[in-house]
């Protein structure tokens, strides 16, 4: 948090120095003093924030090609004749814990064309969706989806997204 900190700080300094305060000269001297810092980084550590950088890169690169592919799998179906999907709901087994895990999860699947949260079991078990394509071989399509951005989720979030919850009504729940 530390390096994280002091990037932001000399991002604003850069941006502070050029004069003009704009998105892409704030962007270019948070990526200098990212780069600044990295090379520094045996007298100041590793930044905890560093690590987890290039999954969460990966993480929107990917969402960015699920959206692309789902819009155009949608505007496909709304242009041409005919009545081509089967929609259902799908009851799909959540390997993310956390209230942020759980919630990145659930506003991907609800941004992406053609699909919609609908709930969380109370057990938080299952995410509820509606997809608009579930047959012939759909559901396995939506399912390791599901797979590959849940994975990436844990990758980009670390620890906390595995970690649950204490159940409301505990000892550690209570004491917080």
């Amino acid at each position: 948090m530390k390096n994280l900190l002091l990037t932001l700080v000399l991002a604003l300094v850069w941006t502070a120095v050029q004069g003009a305060f704009t998105l892409g000269n704030f962007a270019f001297g948070f990526v200098l003093a990212y780069a600044v810092l990295r090379m520094l980084r045996p007298l100041l550590g590793e930044a905890s924030y560093d690590r987890r950088l290039w999954y969460k890169v990966v993480l929107a690169g990917f969402f960015v090609k699920e959206l692309i592919s789902s819009s155009v799998r949608v505007a496909t179906e709304v242009i041409t004749p005919g009545y081509h999907m089967r929609a259902g709901i799908l009851a799909v087994p959540l390997s993310v814990r956390s209230d942020l895990g759980i919630t990145l999860f659930a506003n991907f699947i609800s941004l992406t064309p053609g699909t919609l949260s609908l709930d969380v079991s109370e057990d938080r078990e299952y995410l509820y969706i509606h997809a608009m394509y579930i047959d012939q071989g759909e559901e396995e399509d939506v399912l390791h989806l599901k797979r590959t951005l849940e994975r990436r989720i844990i990758l980009a979030l670390g620890a906390e997204s595995t970690e649950a919850p204490p159940p409301p009504g505990s000892d550690a729940a209570s004491a917080s």
